[in-house]
């Protein structure tokens, strides 16, 4: 082997060995960060988990984690919102939902919601259990079967085979559109991030975007709210209840 052939494949090691580690590193500090957690070092596990997430790294193991950890510092607000950012990345998980749920009963504010329409009940019920991976991957199994079931009629003339195929062309095609639907909607849903939690101890909601207006109604840190429009340092929110105001942007983040 000559000197530049050696020369090359030093330099690729090299390069291989630099990229595992890279890629160990994320896995590292969340050992590391979960091990700060056991030991009781709140406020480091915390910062540990937030920059993870400050390097573009995100999994619902990472929020459900650092949701934690702020429940166990006492810091309600945040808490809320890494469950509900772990809830959004996976959906179905029972324990995230369980620990969300006890985080929202030290909330002080309890709004009822308005009641919805059945099918969009059926929508969230369905994308609380399901996330867009899943509901993507079972509408193409659908789509493939549905075509896959059409070009049967044309390749084969067999009685039982026409049947199965009969059979599965009217099934697939009946969930062909609600599965749509419900892919598209929750990737729409995914996109927009117009929900939010509330993250100041008291926010007072005014009827405009103006301080001089007229104070519309008052809710507290953990709440999670609808926001809509942005003006200057204001943003439009709306309650589960329907009541709409506006509150300063930096009182709320989004989820």
């Amino acid at each position: 082997m000559t000197r530049f052939m050696r020369r090359v494949l030093q330099l690729v090691m090299m390069g291989m060995l630099v990229q595992c580690a890279v890629a160990q590193t994320p896995t590292l500090q969340f050992e590391r960060a979960n091990e700060l957690y056991r030991n009781g070092a709140f406020a480091q596990a915390a910062e540990a988990y937030e920059a993870i997430l400050g390097e573009g790294v995100a999994s619902p193991e990472l929020y459900f984690n650092l949701g934690n950890t702020y429940y166990r510092m006492g810091r309600i607000a945040p808490a809320i919102l890494a469950y509900e950012r772990a809830r959004r990345l996976a959906p179905g998980d029972p324990e995230i939902r369980h620990n969300l749920d006890l985080a929202n009963l030290r909330t002080l504010d309890r709004i009822d919601a308005l009641p919805e329409l059945f099918f969009l009940q059926w929508h969230r019920s369905v994308s609380s259990l399901f996330p867009l991976q899943t509901s993507f991957r079972v509408f193409l199994i659908c789509w493939v079967l549905f075509f896959g079931s059409l070009a049967l009629f044309y390749l084969l003339s067999h009685d039982t085979i026409l049947r199965i195929a009969r059979w599965l062309t009217l099934s697939t095609g009946l969930l062909l559109l609600p599965l749509g639907g419900l892919v598209i909607t929750q990737y729409l849903e995914l996109q927009s991030r117009n929900d939010a939690i509330i993250t100041s101890p008291i926010a007072t909601a005014k009827t405009s975007p103006d301080t001089q207006s007229v104070d519309a109604f008052v809710i507290h840190e953990g709440l999670k709210v609808m926001v809509g429009d942005l003006l200057g340092e204001w943003v439009k929110i709306a309650l589960a209840d329907g009541k709409i105001g506006w509150i300063r942007s930096q009182e709320c983040e989004r989820i």
